[in-house]
């Protein structure tokens, strides 16, 4: 993997004009080590062959959609540390539920603001990998996974089991978006009998804990939730 002070990008766009305006956009920004594909299979052996510490990626593309190459590669070990946002066009929801819970990192509207885009292009890969650490301090937060704890500032905040499992693994991905799907698969797998409103839910009883440290859980309409700076 390319070191993040010299990143190298994977654009896979099939409109050459598109693709154009990203590659232009991002090298104007700075960003040398650009490469690009125009169809899905072809992005997909790119990956391999790069393994780019970003890939922007659309979702209606030739060869193989931009959706099963997210899901081959979140099913590749050796690509763990690969950031994905995805591009579509639709904007909307039903869009952007997928392609996160295929395991992007984040999306982009099109047709996209050029200064959004980059914004979101240096908040991924200012983002370490997706981990589970058995402690993460975030601002005065800190999540203790081993002793099942929640404290703020020092106070524990006496979370609910589910209430800790989502904020901890929000916490632990934080910047990135979740749907409510991925929660319930990560964290409430066990209990069949949930549903995305309990989610919800628990999120509210986690900001009730939080009290002003809940600004930093952020609701993404008919998306899901993140946790930001």
């Amino acid at each position: 993997m390319p070191a993040l002070a010299r990143p190298l990008i994977l654009i896979v766009e099939d409109d050459a004009a598109i693709r154009l305006v990203l590659e232009l956009t991002l090298r104007a920004a700075g960003y040398s080590h650009v490469v690009t594909a125009s169809r899905g299979d072809e992005g997909l052996d790119a990956i391999l062959l790069h393994k780019p510490d970003l890939v922007l990626l659309d979702i209606m593309l030739p060869g193989m959609g931009g959706i099963d190459v997210c899901r081959t590669v979140r099913g590749n070990s050796a690509l763990s540390e690969v950031r994905i946002v995805m591009l579509t066009a639709l904007a909307q929801n039903d869009d952007v539920v997928r392609g996160l819970d295929a395991g992007a990192d984040d999306y982009v509207t099109k047709p996209f603001d050029r200064g959004v885009l980059l914004a979101r292009v240096r908040a991924v890969l200012r983002r370490a990998p997706a981990t589970a650490p058995e402690n993460v301090g975030f601002d005065g937060l800190l999540i203790d996974r081993d002793g099942h704890v929640a404290k703020l500032d020092g106070v524990d905040l006496k979370l609910a089991p589910g209430e800790f499992r989502i904020l901890a693994l929000l916490v632990a991905n934080r910047g990135r978006v979740l749907t409510r799907s991925r929660i319930l698969d990560a964290v409430l797998e066990d209990d069949r009998a949930v549903t995305e409103r309990t989610v919800d839910v628990q999120i509210a009883g986690i900001r009730r804990k939080l009290g002003a440290w809940a600004d930093h859980v952020e609701t993404i309409r008919g998306v899901g939730y993140r946790v930001c700076p």
